[in-house]
C-alpha cells in the first residue's frame, strides 16, 4: 500500500507539472510555423520568424536595449546586494531582521504599485524616459535577489577566517578578495543571474518608465500581442525559454558547488 501511494504521488506531481508547462511547450513548435498565424496542425516548417527576430531592425533594437539595461542592472545590483549582504552577515548587526525585510520588500510589493510610484517620482526628478531611470528602476527589483542569494551563501560563514587573515597583517581589501570572495562567489553569480533575468524579462516598469527609444524586448513582445499578432513573438519566446533553462541550470550547478565548498569547509 505504501509503495502504491508513493507512485500515485509521483504520478500526480508529474501531471501537475505537465499541466503547468504545457502552454510553454506549445509555443516552441509554433515558432517554426511557415504561415503568419497560430495554427495546429502546422502546414509547414520555416525559420522565417527566427530570421525576422535576428535580422529585423525593430527586434534588434529591442534586444540591444534589453541586454544593455540588463547588464547594467546586473553590475549595479550585484555590487549593492553583495555589500548589503556582507553588512547584514556581520555578528551582532543591529536591526538585522528589519533591514533585511526592507531590502527585499521590492519583490514582495506588486510591481504595478512600484511602477506607478516610480513614474511620479521620476517625473519630478527628470529621470522619466531615460536609460538611467529604467536601469535604476530595474535595479530596485533586482537587488533583493542578490541580497537573498548572497545572504544564504554567508549562512554559517566562519568569520574566524577573515579575523585570522587580518591578524596575519592582510589589509581589508586583500582579505575580501582572497578569503571572502572565493567563498561567496557562487552566491554572487547566482544572484547576478537572477538579477539579469529579472531585468531582461521585466515589462511593467518598462511600460511606465521607458520611452519609445528605450523599448525593451518584453515591451516589444507585449506590443506585438496587444497591437498585432506577430508570429515573431513565438521565436522570441522560444529563445527566452531556452535562456531561462540555461540560467536555472547554471544556478543549480552553482548551488551544488556551494554545498560542496561548505562541506569541505566544515570538515
Amino acid at each position: 500500500m505504501e509503495k502504491g501511494w508513493y507512485y500515485l504521488h509521483r504520478l500526480i506531481c508529474t501531471a501537475v507539472l505537465l499541466f503547468l508547462i504545457a502552454p510553454i511547450l506549445v509555443i516552441i513548435p509554433l515558432s517554426f510555423n511557415s504561415v503568419p498565424f497560430f495554427s495546429y496542425p502546422m502546414p509547414g516548417l520555416s525559420l522565417r520568424w527566427y530570421q525576422e527576430f535576428f535580422l529585423g531592425n525593430q527586434w534588434q533594437v529591442a534586444l540591444y536595449n534589453s541586454i544593455f539595461v540588463a547588464v547594467s542592472v546586473t553590475l549595479l545590483s550585484t555590487t549593492l546586494g553583495t555589500l548589503a549582504a556582507l553588512g547584514l552577515s556581520r555578528p551582532n548587526f543591529p536591526w538585522r531582521a528589519a533591514l533585511l525585510s526592507l531590502l527585499i520588500s521590492p519583490i514582495m510589493v506588486p510591481v504595478v504599485i512600484t511602477a506607478v510610484a516610480m513614474y511620479f517620482f521620476y517625473a519630478d526628478v527628470g529621470l522619466l524616459n531615460t536609460y538611467l531611470g529604467l536601469i535604476l528602476a530595474h535595479t530596485t527589483i533586482a537587488t533583493p535577489f542578490v541580497v537573498i542569494t548572497v545572504t544564504a551563501t554567508l549562512t554559517g560563514f566562519d568569520h574566524s577566517l577573515t579575523r585570522a587573515a587580518a591578524g596575519l597583517g592582510a589589509p581589508p581589501v586583500t582579505v575580501f578578495f582572497n578569503v571572502t570572495l572565493p567563498l561567496i562567489l557562487p552566491g554572487m553569480i547566482s544572484g547576478a543571474l537572477f538579477a539579469f533575468g529579472s531585468s531582461f524579462d521585466e515589462v511593467v516598469l518598462a511600460l511606465f518608465i521607458a520611452s519609445v527609444d528605450q523599448r525593451t524586448l518584453p515591451r516589444t513582445m507585449f506590443s506585438g500581442i496587444r497591437e498585432e499578432i506577430n508570429p515573431t513573438i513565438t521565436a522570441a519566446a522560444t529563445i527566452l525559454i531556452l535562456f531561462s533553462i540555461a540560467m536555472l541550470t547554471t544556478v543549480e550547478l552553482l548551488r551544488r558547488r556551494s554545498e560542496r565548498l561548505r562541506g569541505i569547509r566544515n570538515s
